[in-house]
């Protein structure tokens, strides 16, 4: 048969470096290239003969075969299927390898530059061309169902490749590597390796629908062994769910995340019409120990197909929901030529969007069928939860539906903003909160004290990303979230007209003293005035309605952002004795050296009644030892 040897344009030999040392980060993945082309092809022979029953064409046991030859050092992966003409092969390969190189590679360049090029993938010569990274010689024999006559393509990848018709060609493409020397500093593997190979067909081609076998090595003094399928074709997520055991599913959570325990709920998604995918995730029974570590890998594995793409694809589920593993696979998706980059278009942002809404409805669903497995979920993923409130304000409402929180109505159930709506007392218009490091030293905070006397209750937050969501969330069905550690409070509903009077009176008679305390302390608070919400302590420092906590300034030191320190407000208790005493000692005295030091104590004890640091500790412990020492 005659051979016709062409030339590759300049553009095509730029490509074939490109492809060769640049597009794919990993070496081994050509294997995957190749077997999906291959299963490409049998897809392709099993519609045309559904389509054409006339068609000449053996489909009895359609599969994908990798032949190793060690000593010559060649890996061939052959396959039964539609197989090529002549001329196609010409066309499909020559994507890269005629006169339009000049216009695809800079498609390419644009793929890995800008990541915006779409279709890529899937062309035959891309994927087909990264056989190279392995091999110093490629050779495809191919002969099309129906056609009597075959092709051979053969190319050193350097600067001319060869075509020839051939007779003897079976049904289908094989494509032979004349494999490079192995080069593990390279990250080039042994290719004829069965280890390697059955390695790299889990890891990337397992789901496959059709068969990859492949003949194992003989032992010595035994009989030459049959050819051995390498995959499972197990894609669970395919199959419908009275297909499958629970064991089942529990082995491939087990197997993508690495966790030896059962998954705590299993959520299928299979999406059809335009844009067809498939799902399969799991929520884990236990979180992780480094979920809350700026190194936590997270991201579902994505396929295309069955083929396998990348493991950690952060683009399909919200950071809050990073503690969700498991499987989605799409028919089609926008991906760069090396399969490597997912791009950022529509179909990903719809995808993330139905993920999450089933995600949040299961857990909503397991919330209301199952009190003891939602307690689980909660206490291991509440927290990470809940960053949604503040990132995620399409889904808030789901959000808050499934949240639940400690309060005072209850020392170990935790309650829902529902429930404490249904609870709240006539007359009350805000649901009130208070934040900190733990339930028992909030729950002694002297903000509390005329909460717990009017019997009012307050939600109990003490995780860090509580400071945030409270502010972003605003309101709950009306009802404005409000804490009772900031701005003026008014607790007074059943008499407000003779309470407003009784407190204008004590705040002219107090003016003197408040006036004179926030001079002596102007250092650090904005102000000084009578409190409402005190009813056992002498006082408190509480926030302006509008300033950021001292919890939130230190989340936003800890994070690199400087913010300005904000000056406080000490509110005083009027009824109690100590206040009552500062008042007398500053109506009897014009020397107030010692008052001056009282005060700045008074101010002390309420920093440190919220779990707050006083600025000066040494002076601190010196005043207060004298103190004691006079009362000896």
């Amino acid at each position: 048969m005659t051979t016709e040897t062409f030339e590759f344009q300049v553009e095509a030999r730029q490509l074939l470096q490109l492809m060769i040392h640049s597009v794919y980060s990993n070496k081994d993945v050509f294997l995957r290239e190749l077997v999906s082309n291959a299963s490409d092809a049998l897809d392709k022979l099993r519609l045309e003969k559904l389509r054409d029953d006339s068609l000449d064409a053996d489909v009895s046991d359609l599969h994908i075969e990798l032949d190793v030859d060690k000593e010559a050092r060649t890996l061939t992966v052959r396959d039964n299927g539609i197989g090529m003409s002549y001329d196609e092969v010409g066309k499909l390969i020559g994507t890269i390898a005629n006169s339009g190189t000049a216009a695809f590679l800079e498609e390419l360049k644009e793929a890995k530059d800008a990541a915006g090029a779409e279709g890529l993938i899937g062309r035959f010569g891309v994927g087909f061309y990264s056989g190279f990274m392995a091999a110093d010689e490629v050779t495809l024999v191919t002969r099309r169902a129906g056609e009597g006559q075959g092709t051979r393509w053969t190319s050193r990848g350097e600067a001319t490749y060869t075509l020839e018709r051939v007779d003897d060609a079976p049904q289908g493409t094989s494509v032979t590597l004349h494999l490079k020397p192995a080069d593990p500093e390279n990250q080039l593997h042994d290719y004829t390796s069965e280890w390697t190979l059955r390695e790299i067909v889990k890891r990337y081609s397992d789901f496959i629908t059709w068969p990859i076998r492949m003949v194992p090595e003989a032992r010595d003094g035994e009989d030459a062994p049959g050819p051995e399928t390498l995959n499972s074709m197990k894609a669970l997520w395919a199959r419908s769910r009275d297909e499958v055991s629970d064991d089942e599913y529990h082995e491939l959570y087990k197997h993508i995340s690495h966790d030896w325990r059962e998954p705590l709920e299993t959520i299928r998604l299979q999406a059809e019409g335009t844009f067809e995918y498939q799902a399969l995730l799991f929520v884990p029974s236990h979180a992780p120990h480094d979920l809350f570590t700026r190194d936590f890998k997270r991201g579902v594995q994505l396929y295309v197909k069955r083929v396998f793409i990348m493991d950690d694809c952060e683009a399909l589920l919200p950071p809050y929901l990073r503690f969700v593993k498991g499987v989605v696979d799409a028919q089609d998706l926008s991906l760069n030529v090396s399969r490597e980059i997912l791009q950022q278009d529509r179909h990903i942002r719809m995808m993330q969007r139905r993920l999450t809404k089933k995600v949040l409805s299961t857990v909503k669903e397991i919330k209301t069928k199952d009190a003891e497995r939602y307690a689980t979920f909660w206490r291991e993923f509440g927290t990470a939860l809940k960053e949604g409130l503040v990132t995620d304000s399409e889904n808030r409402d789901a959000i808050l539906a499934v949240s639940s929180f400690a309060t005072t109505h209850s020392a170990d159930e935790p309650t829902t903003l529902a429930q404490y709506v249904e609870r709240m007392k006539d007359g009350q218009d805000d649901i009130w909160f208070i934040t900190g490091e733990s339930r028992q030293s909030i729950e002694n905070s002297p903000h509390m004290e005329a909460f717990r006397a009017k019997g009012i209750e307050v939600l109990l937050l003490t995780d860090a990303v509580d400071e945030v969501w409270v502010d972003a969330v605003g309101t709950y069905e009306g009802k404005k979230l409000r804490s009772v550690a900031k701005g003026e409070i008014d607790l007074d509903t059943e008499d407000e007209e003779k309470a407003g009077e009784e407190r204008e009176k004590q705040a002219e008679e107090y003016a003197g003293l408040l006036g004179w305390m926030r001079e002596r302390l102007e250092e650090d608070i904005k102000e000084v005035r009578l409190s409402t919400r005190l009813t056992v302590s002498p006082a408190c420092v509480v926030s302006d309605a509008h300033d950021l906590t001292p919890a939130l300034e230190n989340m936003y030191r800890a994070m690199g952002q400087e913010v300005p320190r904000t000056k406080r407000i000490l509110e005083l208790n009027p009824g109690h004795a100590l206040v009552k005493g500062l008042h007398q000692a500053y109506q009897a005295s014009e020397d107030r050296t010692e008052l001056a030091e009282s005060a700045e104590l008074l101010h002390t004890l309420a920093v440190l009644a919220e779990g707050g640091q006083p600025k000066d500790p040494a002076r601190f412990v010196r005043l207060v030892a004298d103190r004691l020492e006079r009362t000896l």
